[in-house]
């Protein structure tokens, strides 16, 4: 399980805890380069393990898709729900 915190997984490294720093950013319609960039600083600045990777970044992005809390627009994510 990714979704929440375990002993085996930290909660700054849970898809959820990654999915709300996401939002957090989103507060207009962003390219994936820039939002994974701006989540990269902002990720960095709050957790003190390993940096977040990309693949861990586009299963965020999955995650909050399937929970219909963003979508794509003309090349952006956006959010659907402020």
């Amino acid at each position: 399980m990714m979704i929440l915190p375990t002993k085996r997984l930290s909660e700054e490294r849970a898809l959820i805890r990654v999915g709300a720093e996401i939002l957090g950013l989103l507060t207009e319609p962003k390219t994936v380069s820039r939002l994974w960039n701006e989540i990269k600083d902002v990720h960095g600045r709050y957790t003190h393990g390993a940096p977040l990777t990309y693949d861990w970044f586009v299963l965020a992005l999955d995650f909050l898709y399937i929970l219909n809390t963003v979508d794509l627009e003309d090349g952006r994510i956006r959010r659907k729900y402020k």
